[in-house]
């Protein structure tokens, strides 16, 4: 394509680009629209309302990520292992693995660590590298279910547009790829989704061998995010024949998590609490008030979420969707009854709903109960 080179659209990237990704890590800040009530709203033009319905349309959508304790944990952690990893060339480096739940936003946890460092990495070191090449500080491929060698050797490529990465050899493109990393300076390698992997089966040993290549002839930090990636034998000790190098590969790696809100002691129930108030200012509808989520639905949002970050972002911006469509302005129970959420949020929720109606558990603080 041809023509001016126009400001990305936040909302058409793929993060598998290196030119998306700098686009992800230098998009500014979103401007959060005006809180107008009821009188407001009317007096405006049919112009300026659509205008306006649009910008919260896409506020809503994009409410995240926020500063929970298991961000912060997950964070913390992150950088422990990325700055202890400055082990000369040959040494091999400590590698990490984000392994939770769907729905506890550790991939928009793991974004936002990765956006930091890029920005950290190109103040200290500069934008271009000693020898004139761009600095590329993260590398990130996301893994699909069909992934072997060579399609992972390719998938680092596409990161940075090299033209052979339809043309070569598996093990040219695992060549190219290292070229890439070396000459860009990459410190971080990211790989999403490596629960996609049959590691059991043969492609899932080839990669697991090729990331043991990697970690020993790449000068990065793998951080490697998935689902149950202990119960896939990540992290085993691999004593039948063909699981050695998944041993090493344990052996050599950290395991993170990041835990659901639980509401089992006051502590937990007070994470939930800021968690909810820190949404509320957030929302941008006319009839919002102080209370109208940590107070008014706090179990509500517990038993429709259970506790998943992930699922309660997508109630709260559906229900912020219907709540401007509709005109209701106002999160309620009996408006987010109508939204649909995740299936696995919906399927847990009828035990909470019971525990909650019989007094058995609260979702809500001491201090809360008494001054709500």
């Amino acid at each position: 394509m041809t023509g001016p080179v126009a400001r990305q659209d936040p909302g058409n990237l793929a993060l598998s680009r290196k030119e998306d990704f700098k686009a992800f890590v230098d998009a500014s800040r979103r401007t959060r629209p005006d809180t107008l009530d009821q009188s407001a709203l009317r007096a405006l033009t049919a112009a300026e309302r659509a205008a306006y319905d649009r910008a919260r349309r896409q506020w809503h959508a994009n409410l995240g990520p926020i500063r929970t304790p298991q961000l912060a944990a997950l964070h913390e952690d992150l950088w422990d292992i990325v700055d202890s990893n400055l082990q000369d060339g040959d040494q091999a480096k400590g590698a990490v693995a984000v392994d939770a739940f769907p729905g506890l936003g550790k991939t928009t946890a793991v974004l936002a660590f990765a956006a930091e460092f890029h920005r950290r990495e190109i103040a200290e070191h500069g934008a271009f590298t000693a020898q004139g090449h761009e600095r590329w500080p993260v590398c990130r491929v996301g893994l699909t279910g069909n992934t072997g060698m060579k399609d992972l050797n390719r998938a680092m490529l596409e990161f940075f547009g090299h033209p052979g990465r339809q043309t070569s050899t598996a093990a040219q493109l695992g060549l190219q790829a290292l070229d890439c990393v070396l000459s860009c300076e990459v410190r971080l390698l990211i790989l999403d989704d490596l629960h996609f992997l049959k590691w059991r089966r043969t492609s899932g040993i080839e990669v697991s061998n090729h990331l043991k290549w990697i970690a020993n002839e790449f000068p990065v930090t793998l951080l490697k995010v998935g689902v149950g990636l202990a119960d896939k034998g990540l992290f085993s000790e691999g004593e039948a024949l063909g699981e050695t190098t998944l041993a090493q590969t344990g052996r050599r790696t950290t395991r993170l998590d990041m835990p659901p809100f639980t509401i089992a002691t006051e502590q937990g129930r007070h994470q939930w609490r800021r968690l909810l108030l820190a949404l509320e200012q957030r929302i941008v509808l006319a009839d919002t008030h102080p209370g109208m989520l940590a107070d008014d639905l706090s179990d509500y949002l517990f038993a429709r979420s259970t506790g998943h970050i992930g699922s309660l972002m997508t109630l709260v911006n559906r229900g912020c969707q219907r709540a401007q469509r509709t005109g209701t302005e106002c999160l309620t129970r009996e408006l987010l009854d109508q939204v649909r959420n995740d299936a696995a949020a919906e399927q847990a929720r009828r035990e909470l709903d019971c525990a909650f109606s019989a007094g058995k558990a609260t979702s809500r603080p001491r201090s809360a109960r008494t001054t709500g």
